[in-house]
């Protein structure tokens, strides 16, 4: 487990690099008090296993740049993908001092050791075209993979619709990893969740599938304590997905799954949202076994 006794850790995102798993991961100050507040004040921090149990912390990765910057306030969540050349890139979201939370863009830093980060002059924004822009935009949490197309795919929590349950699977193209062009959502606004966090596409067993987080008070109609992790299954990262048929995986004491390689096979990792008292937690579990359900809806864990 990755738990930091001076800062709360949430939200994360993994690269592997021959046996080792980097982690990439959002910490703030414990001293804040309030673990709500640690949105605003959320640097990326970056730590490397062998086995998904013991980390060696190595130092930050990234935190918040000066103003005026796209993350001049926090630094919000991302992932990482290789070019072609070795060069490794990173996409992150922010928030800025000017509009606060309210307001999610996404931009990229590259590095050739995964370790020392330099920052490009990338600021995607969400397409009014496509997505919704009213009181808080979200465009943030990207996922950036490559496609059987040779393109790589960037999916995106965001927005669309009108009135609650507008949550869908935003998406970007890319054939260089520099230039993007935005396009409409891989999915449609079902009303069953009002956003789908820190999505990921993950392989299982040789087939694809994608993990979303959404809490039971950002599902209507849903009681509190409904939400968690779900999975759907996934033809390709550039594809359709049916979010309607998402099934849960864990429940809301983790969240933010993904799936990596561990030592029995597929991994599932997630953060410890909240405890038996409802509280905020925090930290990166350890590796839990994850398959297909037996009627291939989406995964399942296994203790």
């Amino acid at each position: 487990m990755l738990d930091l006794p001076d800062d709360w850790v949430w939200d994360f995102w993994t690269c592997r690099e021959g046996e080792r798993t980097h982690l990439f991961f959002l910490h703030a100050p414990r001293s804040l008090g309030d673990p709500d507040r640690r949105h605003e004040h959320a640097a990326v921090g970056h730590a490397v296993s062998t086995d998904l149990v013991t980390w060696t912390r190595l130092t930050d990765a990234l935190a918040p740049q000066p103003p005026p910057a796209f993350d001049d306030l926090a630094c919000w969540t991302g992932s990482v993908a290789r070019a072609d050349d070795g060069r490794w890139w990173m996409f992150t979201s922010g928030i800025t001092r000017a509009t606060g939370p309210a307001v999610q863009r996404i931009g990229s830093s590259w590095s050739d050791d995964l370790v020392t980060w330099t920052r490009t002059d990338l600021v995607l924004e969400a397409d009014p075209r496509f997505y919704r822009l009213d009181d808080e935009v979200h465009w943030r949490d990207p996922c950036v993979v490559r496609g059987d197309d040779g393109l790589w795919h960037m999916l995106v929590t965001a927005k669309t619709g009108v009135g609650r349950g507008g949550g869908v699977v935003g998406h970007a193209t890319s054939s260089d990893l520099v230039s993007w062009d935005v396009g409409p959502p891989l999915s449609a606004a079902t009303g069953r969740f009002d956003q789908l966090e820190v999505v990921r596409v993950v392989e299982v067993d040789g087939r694809g599938a994608l993990l979303f987080s959404c809490l039971g008070t950002e599902m209507p109609g849903a009681a509190p304590g409904d939400g968690g992790v779900w999975s759907v299954p996934l033809e390709g990262p550039g594809r359709p997905v049916d979010v309607a048929s998402a099934v849960r995986l864990v429940g809301e004491e983790l969240y933010v799954g993904d799936v990596v390689p561990g030592p029995d096979g597929p991994a599932l990792l997630a953060f410890r949202h909240t405890g038996a008292d409802g509280r905020f937690v925090g930290g990166v579990t350890d590796p839990v076994r994850v398959g297909w359900r037996p009627d291939d809806r989406g995964l399942q864990t296994f203790t």
